[in-house]
């Protein structure tokens, strides 16, 4: 089908607001031999006929109706364009949709997120919490504003997109009471044997532990692999075994799962993106969480061994932005 004519469109969404062709013709300053041949075209466009004789106006079709409902929302968020770009209030919210990887935390996530819902004027908040390559493709037609990962955007991802880096920070293992109680003395020789939850293979968290467990000599008892963070937590406060969690986070992840500290890896770090298809962050709700992320949730110093050699330093407190195309 040829590019809709708005401009017939338009002619159409008028009839039938005014329900006869007379007064449609005076509110568009036109003839009516113009508004008819205008209606004409789009019916052929359409395949569909519009308008039915109803006495002596106009009656919709069902695809009449059909056409009209999208026609108020098209001519309604122009409306809306054209007075935000002027600088007026709509007075409906401004939305945000975000994707959140299934391993991410949840709990940072919030985090995160928490500052965009406390902006003037309002935002609206949508999350969707799936597995990376859906979320990127959803990206990719911009249908979701950026996705929250623990991990660059891969170069297969099908999206150009940038990596905009949020903050970085070390692990705390956890456990419920009796298990930390018992795997905190010895730390971290301890872990050898310790029941162990852990992120499925192929996760980014995954290989940081396995490497780290090696570096530390250290083989533990894997009892599960969950996959989505929230629910190994949940097996960590059940007592089914020690878990990792990032350290920015370690109030709230003792707070909501009633657990306790073994230790703290301050080697393994883990970082976080908000991968975005801007170069540069634009929505005002996006700029308030990487600034949040940046001021209050990652504070610490970045060693200088974590590095990349093209990387900036950042000063205290700050989070360097990691800006790749993908």
């Amino acid at each position: 089908m040829p590019s809709l004519n708005y401009r017939h469109l338009q002619y159409f969404w008028t009839v039938a607001r005014e329900g006869s062709i007379a007064r449609a013709a005076k509110v568009l300053h036109v003839t009516q031999p113009a508004i008819s041949a205008q209606l004409q075209k789009l019916e052929q466009q359409l395949g569909e006929p519009l308008f039915v004789r109803a006495g002596r106006g106009l009656a919709l079709t069902e695809a009449g109706r059909t056409a009209q409902k999208y026609a108020d929302e098209i001519f309604g968020l122009g409306h809306e364009l054209a007075e935000t770009l002027r600088g007026r209030p709509t007075g409906k919210p401004m939305r945000l949709t975000v994707g959140v990887t299934d391993a991410f935390p949840k709990l940072l996530a919030y985090r995160l997120l928490a500052p965009a819902l406390n902006m003037e004027p309002p935002t609206q908040l949508v999350v969707h919490d799936d597995r990376p390559e859906r979320l990127f493709a959803e990206l990719s037609i911009h249908e979701i504003d950026m996705v929250l990962t623990d991990s660059p955007l891969p170069a297969t991802a099908p999206v150009r997109a940038f990596n905009h880096l949020l903050g970085e920070c070390g692990i705390t293992f956890f456990g419920a009471p009796s298990l930390a109680e018992a795997y905190a003395p010895d730390f971290p020789r301890s872990l050898d044997g310790a029941p162990m939850l852990l992120p499925t293979e192929g996760t980014t968290l995954r290989r940081s532990l396995a490497q780290w467990f090696d570096d530390a000599g250290v083989r533990p008892r894997v009892v599960a692999e969950v996959g989505d963070s929230a629910l190994l937590k949940t097996f960590g406060q059940a007592g089914i075994g020690l878990f990792a969690g990032p350290s920015a986070i370690e109030p709230e992840i003792r707070r909501q799962y009633a657990v306790s500290v073994v230790g703290r890896a301050d080697e393994v770090r883990e970082r976080f993106y908000a991968i975005s298809v801007e170069r540069r962050l634009k929505h005002p709700a996006v700029l308030a969480i990487s600034q949040a992320a940046r001021e209050s949730l990652f504070t610490a110093r970045r060693r200088p061994r974590d590095r990349k050699q093209d990387e900036p330093a950042a000063p205290d407190g700050v989070a360097v932005e990691e800006v790749v195309e993908a």
